[in-house]
């Protein structure tokens, strides 16, 4: 079967699910409403029948079903996944007991290609050059154009020091390229402080997962001691996330107002106001994002810029702020999917809308690491190089001070 079929059938499945949702909005009568939208499903029925008995070549029915409902999926929320019977065993196996892996983030929100969210900090993934936007073709062979995203994620974890080969395809270069990483266990990344200047301090916070809140809190309270009277909060390549911990982290900085809400079609709403008890800290605040800022800090980094509590600088965020679940399915397998939606002080779905800058800067793109082509694979550079100078933290500074004009959003730091 063709990937030119399989692409079709894809597309097909994502017209499908339009469909549905335009049918569910627009039904002719209050009656007919709910049941409109299942008439399409005989359309895909129709269709299916027609390939089957007219495509140019028996095609295999088992894998174009598969790849249709992984593309329906994939159409509503880029993290979701189903798995049948043997990879949702795999998948449960590997989370019970997930060893080692290389680091990485992955979606398909940019298209039906496994991309690149982000690579953790310090993980394999990230010293072999791996960044956002990053395409992963195959891994160990494999072709991920059809492979669920959860069980993309089973076949990167493993023995600590065993290896996996993946065949990227980098924006910055024409053609694929193989890449071996060595799985290692990749340790939890600490929160990061120090003082910019005599009274801006600066905060880091690339894990944002369950009581890291708590480490944010000390840091600033340690600043503060330092003579800090201004803060700079650094959320860029936080993908590491619970949800959770973006409320927390941005009642930090709140001591009023709304944070987000969360709600979906079989979750009760729920409206998370800031407790004035839990602010620590009040003064002038910056928040720095980039393409790798997803979850839990796009949660803190929208509830601050809409309550204008902050300025934000740097890059367009990932667009991902969801509540979870897993749903199995009578076959045995499961059904990885969204249920709620975690929505900005404005209202907006964060997963869709992202969180825009008050100020665009572009963050400093990883360099193309070359190749050495008589080395063996699996020896891949240790360290990449660094940027001279960090240009959204320059910016952010120049927001501090009041000498920046912004591209987007409110046009001066809010004063409290």
């Amino acid at each position: 079967m063709s990937n030119g079929f399989k692409l079709g059938v894809v597309s097909l499945s994502a017209c499908l699910v339009a469909l549905l949702l335009v049918g569910a909005v627009l039904g002719q009568s209050p009656e007919s409403a709910p049941a409109d939208p299942y008439r399409h499903i005989n359309v895909f029925t129709e269709v299916f029948a027609k390939v089957k008995a007219d495509y140019v070549e028996e095609p295999d029915m088992k894998n174009v079903t598969l790849g249709a409902v992984n593309g329906l999926l994939v159409s509503l929320d880029p993290f979701a996944s189903y798995l049948n019977t043997d990879q949702y065993k795999q998948y449960l196996k590997t989370k019970e007991n997930p060893k080692a892996g290389v680091g990485l983030v992955l979606s398909r929100k940019y298209g039906y290609e496994l991309g690149v969210v982000d690579a953790i900090t310090g993980s394999p993934a990230d010293k072999a050059g791996l960044s956002t936007g990053d395409i992963i073709e195959a891994i160990n062979g494999i072709s991920t154009r059809d492979m669920p995203l959860a069980y993309a994620d089973v076949l990167l974890h493993g023995d600590p020091g065993s290896t996996v080969e993946l065949t990227v395809l980098r924006l910055r270069k024409p053609e694929p390229s193989k890449i071996t990483l060595t799985r290692a266990v990749v340790p939890a990344l600490e929160v990061r402080s120090k003082m910019l200047d005599k009274e801006t301090g600066y905060v880091a916070a690339e894990d944002l997962s369950a009581g890291k809140v708590q480490k944010v809190q000390a840091a600033v309270a340690d600043l503060e001691k330092q003579g800090a009277k201004k803060m700079v909060l650094d959320l860029r390549h936080s993908v590491v996330n619970t949800p959770e911990e973006g409320i927390a982290l941005a009642n930090l900085f709140m001591d009023k107002g709304t944070i987000a809400s969360l709600s979906g079609q079989k979750v009760k709403k729920q409206v998370f106001e800031a407790d004035p008890a839990k602010a620590a800290f009040r003064g002038p605040l910056v928040v720095l994002t980039n393409r790798g800022t997803i979850g839990a800090a796009e949660i803190a980094a929208a509830a601050l810029l809409d309550s204008k509590r902050a300025s934000v600088v740097g890059e367009r965020t990932y667009g991902d702020a969801a509540l979870r679940k897993t749903v199995t399915t009578e076959d045995g397998g499961a059904v990885l999917l969204a249920v709620a939606k975690y929505y900005s002080p404005s209202g907006k779905a964060i997963q869709d809308n992202s969180v825009t800058p008050t100020y665009a800067v572009t963050d400093v793109e990883p360099e193309a690491l070359e190749e050495d082509e008589d080395a063996p694979p699996q020896q891949q550079p240790k360290e990449q190089p660094k940027p001279q100078e960090d240009s959204i933290l320059k910016k952010a500074m120049e927001v501090l001070a009041g000498k920046a004009q912004a591209s987007a959003g409110p046009s001066a730091l809010p004063k409290r």
